[in-house]
């Protein structure tokens, strides 16, 4: 098998950006203009942005064909994908086109250079704002076995990226389901009047991380806010942090409280909202996260939790936040003033009934999914090492 340097097999160029202050160059546009936010999947077919003729003349952005691979060399490092359309991309995007399509096919290559991305992103750790160079890029070696192999590599694959999208459709349709039953239920209910959070839960804030925090005898597993999605917990990594023993009552968690994100850069992700589970006992939380502990002859968790993943309960989250730095941020005192109608507690009991069954589905197809992943990162390793 050869083994040839990328820059050997294909054309490697960046991308650029049009001044923003030259309306010639972006209004009217029609040329579309590659973000990293447009890399989503195998095949990229779509801009939210375009460029005039004089901005890709006036700029040093470069006319891609459909077929280029574009790969990813800055912030976010290491994400591929093929154009569909042609295009221009920015310069966080390298466009790689394959000089001779008898040597190496384009999916193989998209392949590779997705096996590469935990190496490119050790690379771009070294450098302060996390990018890597065209030089490295070019200098990656490529193992190019006969065009059989590679469309067998390719064909294998592909097979198992659709069963882990199928196996992400299916947990994808349970959550919409679940959104159109809340609606269905309690929709007459979420458009009338309801009661301050802190006059139906104890809010309570969480620990502030601190140095001196190492010098405590006590030492107690916490969740932060990088455990904390919309409906989900990522509990891959626990940390432990020091706490003294008065501390401990008013940050222990317990089985259905709901915690609140309490900030984030983006406004989408501000007040990310979940269920504590209860599957790690004794637990801590830190002041970055937000719980509401509630009594549940009054609301049921479950209520709680996809109300304020609603339409109206996200919009009172996004009122309530401060923008201080670029950074939006919730307060105990902010979360405790949100809305939340109170429907009959049957009717709660029944809704959290139904997310409870849904959930034990959820849990059958991620464990289907996270074997599909297993199978695809074991795959790439054993056709790139």
């Amino acid at each position: 098998m050869d083994i040839k340097k990328l820059g050997e097999i294909c054309t490697i160029v960046s991308g650029g950006t049009p001044s923003r202050t030259n309306t010639e160059f972006w209004d009217g546009g029609t040329i579309p203009w590659i973000k990293i936010g447009n890399i989503k999947e195998k095949h990229v077919s779509k801009a939210d942005e375009y460029i005039t003729q004089a901005g890709l003349d006036g700029s040093s952005a470069k006319m891609l064909s459909k077929g280029t691979i574009l790969y990813t060399i800055f912030a976010t490092l290491g994400e591929a994908g093929i154009l569909t359309i042609d295009a221009c991309t920015n310069q966080a995007i390298a466009g790689i086109t394959i000089r001779n399509q008898n040597e190496v096919l384009t999916d193989y290559l998209y392949y590779y250079l997705k096996s590469k991305k935990s190496y490119v992103n050790n690379l771009g750790r070294g450098v302060a704002q996390n990018n890597i160079n065209l030089s490295i890029l070019r200098n990656l070696e490529v193992p190019l076995p006969d065009i059989p192999a590679q469309q067998q590599t390719v064909d294998v694959l592909d097979e198992t990226v659709k069963v882990i999208k199928y196996r992400q459709q299916q947990l994808q349709k349970l959550d919409e389901l679940v959104k159109a039953r809340f609606v269905e239920m309690f929709g007459d209910y979420i458009k009338g009047r309801g009661k301050q959070l802190s006059e139906l839960a104890t809010i309570t804030g969480g620990l502030t991380k601190s140095s001196k925090r190492d010098t405590f005898k006590l030492k107690m597993p916490y969740l932060r806010v990088a455990n904390v999605f919309f409906n989900r917990l990522d509990l891959n990594e626990i940390l432990e942090i020091g706490v003294r023993e008065e501390e401990v009552e008013k940050t222990l968690l317990q089985t259905g409280d709901l915690l609140f994100v309490e900030g984030n850069g983006s406004i989408e992700q501000i007040g990310r909202v979940a269920i504590w589970d209860g599957s790690i006992s004794p637990i801590l939380h830190q002041n970055h996260l937000i719980k509401a502990r509630f009594d549940d002859r009054t609301i049921i968790p479950e209520f709680a939790l996809f109300y304020f993943m609603s339409e109206e309960g996200r919009q009172q989250i996004i009122s309530k936040s401060v923008s201080t730095s670029g950074l939006n941020t919730l307060s105990v005192n902010k979360i405790g003033s949100l809305i939340l109608p109170v429907p009959p507690i049957p009717l709660q009991e029944q809704f959290s009934a139904f997310v409870k069954q849904t959930d034990k589905s959820k849990a059958v197809i991620q464990k289907a999914l996270d074997e599909a992943q297993v199978l695809f990162d074991s795959l790439m390793q054993k056709y790139f090492g």
